[in-house]
Formats: structure tokens, sequence, C-alpha cells
């Protein structure tokens, strides 16, 4: 099970941004790829944590960019043309590991 697990959070994190670029930035999807996945730096807050990574702990609400407070900016960001791809990398992340929480039972 915990190689499913694997298998799924890390396409989610990888994949599934080249393929939303694809099917939405066609023209573009290069850039718009390699800018969905650099917003994985998101992950930077997991520094500030006692245990850096716990395959057991949920990281939503635990760490500061991955809080309910800054998925409410990411969602915000997503009106405005200049911040709106970077959001949208940041909201697929988030699901990302909004869907791994569900693993941990």
């Amino acid at each position: 099970m915990e190689v499913i697990r694997f298998l799924v959070h890390y396409g989610l994190h990888f994949i599934a941004p080249i393929f939303v670029a694809y099917l939405f930035y066609r023209k573009k999807w290069k850039r718009v790829s390699l800018i969905f996945l650099l917003t994985m730096t998101i992950d930077l807050d997991h520094l500030l944590a006692e245990n850096i990574f716990d395959s057991q702990r949920c990281s939503i609400n635990f760490h500061p960019l991955h809080s309910y407070i800054a998925i409410l900016i990411y969602l915000l960001g997503t009106f405005w043309k200049k911040t709106r791809i970077v959001c949208i990398g940041l909201l697929m992340h988030i699901l990302t590991d909004w869907q791994d929480c569900f693993w941990l039972n």
C-alpha cells in the first residue's frame, strides 16, 4: 500500500502538473510546466518542522505554507492574471498533499 501511496503522491506532484499545463496552456505548456514544478518549493516550510518528513503526518494546516490562510491566499491569487499560474500550481500541490492525508488511517 505504501508503494501505491508513493506513486500516487509523486505522480500527482510531477506528472499531473505537466499534463494540466499541456491541456490548458498548450501554446506555452513548457513554461507553465516549469512554473508548476517550481511551486514545489512550497515544501521548504517542512524545514521548520521538528521532523522534516513524517509519513504519518498530514501537511495540510501543519506547515505554514500549507495552512488554511495560505490556501485562501492561493485561491484569491487565481483571480489575478499575474499570479494565476503560480497559484494554480500551489493549489495543485495542496490538493496532492490533501489527498495524501486520506492514506493515513
